[in-house]
């Protein structure tokens, strides 16, 4: 962060130099610390093994085949836990937020002539690597388990999109409610609060049409069901044909999860 402050005082360091810096800061960061993330690799890996076996007698169904094709059931729930992965790692971005409040770091990053934004899109881009190294890992996961993408290479590449679109909304989100906050625990209240209905009222581990009506009506509106929808869609080769307002939603939705960061920051800033 010094190296930051220090090139922008001598007028040599632009916007992406200095989000540059945060993001190595970030990375770093990660690095010493790696067991994190890979920890967080644990709870995909048991979702697919164990509730692909637990629940492997669904796809048999011709009810459940007639709504999910017959690819079997780890296929249909591959994509459901890719974009629960990102979810529940992007709702506890805001947690770094909240240690560098408490360490005094936060305070030397405002003081520095460094942009707000540049603050936001450094820690965001570390985040979305992380989300994206783990999405990779899961699509292994989901293959060694069975589940096959006909989609191929581009199916892929777009399912990986939406997840990081995704991870964009939950990270911004979370880091704007830690600087508002400025507590652990209301952070981790909050985020349990959202990522566990935001994931039963979607399709992530059952189709539409075989959940009850008013669960039909909230996942139409659910970003985490766009998500999946749209990632199954590409694994599978299947786009939805509402695929296109989905991938909107999610994109403006992002866009504004990414102002309301930055205003906290600055909200924040003002109010210390």
């Amino acid at each position: 962060m010094t190296t930051i402050a220090l090139a922008a005082r001598t007028g040599r360091a632009g916007w992406f130099t200095q989000a540059g810096q945060v993001l190595r800061r970030w990375l770093i960061a990660t690095l010493r610390q790696v067991w994190g993330p890979v920890m967080s690799l644990i709870q995909p890996v048991i979702w697919i093994v164990l509730f692909g076996q637990v629940f492997s007698s669904l796809g048999a169904l011709p009810a459940f085949q007639a709504q999910a094709g017959a690819g079997g059931y780890i296929a249909y729930l591959v994509p459901g836990i890719l974009m629960m992965t990102v979810l529940y790692s992007g709702a506890w971005a805001g947690t770094g937020y909240i240690d560098d409040i408490n360490s005094g770091v936060m305070d030397q990053y405002l003081t520095s002539p460094v942009s707000r934004s540049a603050i936001i899109t450094g820690q965001l881009v570390q985040q979305l690597v992380i989300n994206l190294t783990q999405s990779l890992v899961v699509l292994g996961i989901g293959w060694l388990a069975g589940a096959r993408y006909p989609g191929g290479v581009g199916g892929m590449l777009a399912a990986l999109g939406v997840a990081t679109l995704l991870a964009t909304i939950f990270c911004c989100a979370s880091t704007a409610v830690a600087l508002i906050s400025r507590s652990q625990i209301a952070l981790i209240s909050l985020s349990q609060l959202i990522v566990l209905p935001a994931t039963f009222l979607s399709t992530t581990m059952m189709p539409a049409d075989l959940m009850p009506q008013w669960v039909q009506d909230v996942a139409r509106w659910n970003p985490m069901n766009w998500a999946v929808e749209l990632g199954r869609g590409g694994l599978t080769g299947e786009y939805p044909a509402n695929g296109w307002w989905q991938a909107g939603g999610l994109a403006v939705l992002g866009a504004l999860a990414f102002f309301w960061a930055v205003r906290s920051i600055r909200a924040y800033q003002r109010s210390i």
